[in-house]
């Protein structure tokens, strides 16, 4: 596979440097806007990276357009500058509550570079592909009116579950258009299996016993593992996709690919991912296990006491959605940087530690096992996620970011 070529410190630290703080940048406006706006995960984060990316791509131009080529002449334009009114223009875009923040961060990210034609240029370059990418996702489905759900009322349908009760969330994901894959449903997962067979009755009676607040068999060691995949997906793909890459030491041009083709595939994954939950709307396994409804299964005993370690998320069970993610950043990292690249990541989770592999593989691997132990998915549903995760990624591998031939 091909191994992203590495730029020596000295010469890409500024640039480099744009693109993480812009990526800071979105993670708090996003957070200063939430619950009022949709999709950032999914949709902002892709965003502002592929602008950042076609904007300092127009530049020094290594691999392929990924939408936006500017019509401003790139010659001698800096690549911060670019990356900065990229982002910027994204950002003020798609989150208007959040404008005057923005409005003093992109000023000060200016104010720090040298004023001149360069910087001017390097503006222009910037602020035509963030406008063009802004184009480009003009009702793309995010804001679509959604349904009220209604739950299921028999053995296997998803229903609300406690404390909150809450409605479920997410539900506009699947009719987002994607930003690389042909249609929401192209890696449709398969479907869960089949409440009598065999094994459904594993994967209950796995999750039943490793995944309840009070398991005699679940290890501490276990028990920190599904605690630190609990926390809020946006700070933690944000903070750790911008310092693993970051960590690369790559030029800015690569640094831009390869945070770009991370997260167009995993938002792409979460789009298929919440298309497939809402395909198959399957119960959690709070609901089954202490459920008095009958699965026709002789070998799936409820308990109407049985609690899971972790909060169970508001949404259908089927496939599980850090599943999907995993697997989309697993397969990206293992496409850029190859199947043996060590990575380690962090949790803001109390009580949990670095996680650190050094194969892709044991990323997945990993978060599969982790949210039996949280008591909120079985196996196979982890397992599935992982599945069109990893497929979603090697479509946009295969299809976008690739180098310009010498």
């Amino acid at each position: 596979m091909a191994l992203i070529a590495l730029g020596s410190a000295g010469a890409h630290r500024a640039g480099a440097n744009a693109i993480t703080d812009w990526n800071n940048i979105t993670t708090d406006t996003i957070l200063g806007a939430l619950p009022a706006e949709r999709g950032s995960l999914s949709i902002d984060f892709p965003m502002v990276n592929i602008a950042m990316f076609d904007a300092v791509n127009a530049i020094d131009r290594r691999y392929t357009t990924y939408i936006a080529r500017p019509t401003t002449d790139p010659q001698g334009a800096s690549q911060e500058a670019a990356v900065i009114a990229a982002a910027y223009t994204v950002l003020r875009g798609n989150i208007p509550s959040r404008r005057a923040q923005l409005d003093a961060s992109y000023a000060s990210s200016l104010a720090a570079l040298p004023a001149g034609a360069g910087r001017d240029r390097g503006v222009a370059v910037g602020t035509e592909v963030g406008t063009a990418v802004l184009a480009w996702r003009a009702n793309d489905g995010r804001l679509s009116p959604v349904a009220p759900y209604i739950p299921g009322s028999e053995a296997g349908a998803y229903q609300l579950t406690p404390p909150a009760f809450a409605a479920p969330i997410n539900g506009f994901l699947p009719g987002v258009r994607p930003f690389a894959l042909l249609r929401a449903s192209q890696f449709r997962a398969y479907g869960a299996p089949a409440l009598g067979s065999e094994r459904f009755a594993r994967d209950f009676n796995e999750t039943k016993r490793l995944g309840a607040l009070d398991s005699t068999e679940r290890t501490a060691a276990q028990t920190e593992t599904a605690r630190f995949y609990t926390e809020n997906p946006t700070t933690y793909w944000a903070r750790n996709l911008g310092t693993f890459v970051a960590a690369r030491n790559l030029a800015p041009t690569d640094q831009a690919r390869a945070l770009a083709q991370l997260w167009v595939s995993l938002g792409d994954a979460s789009i298929g991912c919440f298309d497939s939950k809402y395909t198959y709307n399957f119960w959690r396994p709070i609901t089954a296990i202490q459920t008095s409804l009958d699965d026709g299964n002789p070998d799936t005993a409820t308990d109407a006491g049985w609690t899971p370690l972790a909060a169970t998320p508001p949404h259908p069970e089927y496939p599980a959605a850090h599943g999907c993610a995993t697997g989309a950043v697993a397969e990206t990292i293992q496409r850029i940087f190859g199947a043996k690249t060590h990575v380690v990541f962090t949790s803001t989770v109390a009580g949990t530690v670095p996680h650190e592999f050094f194969q892709t593989d044991a990323m997945v691997e990993e978060v599969i096992d982790a949210r039996v132990y949280g008591g909120m998915h079985y196996r196979t549903s982890g397992v599935h996620g992982v599945r069109l995760g990893r497929q979603t990624a090697a479509w946009v591998a295969e299809h976008y970011f690739r180098r310009v031939k010498d």
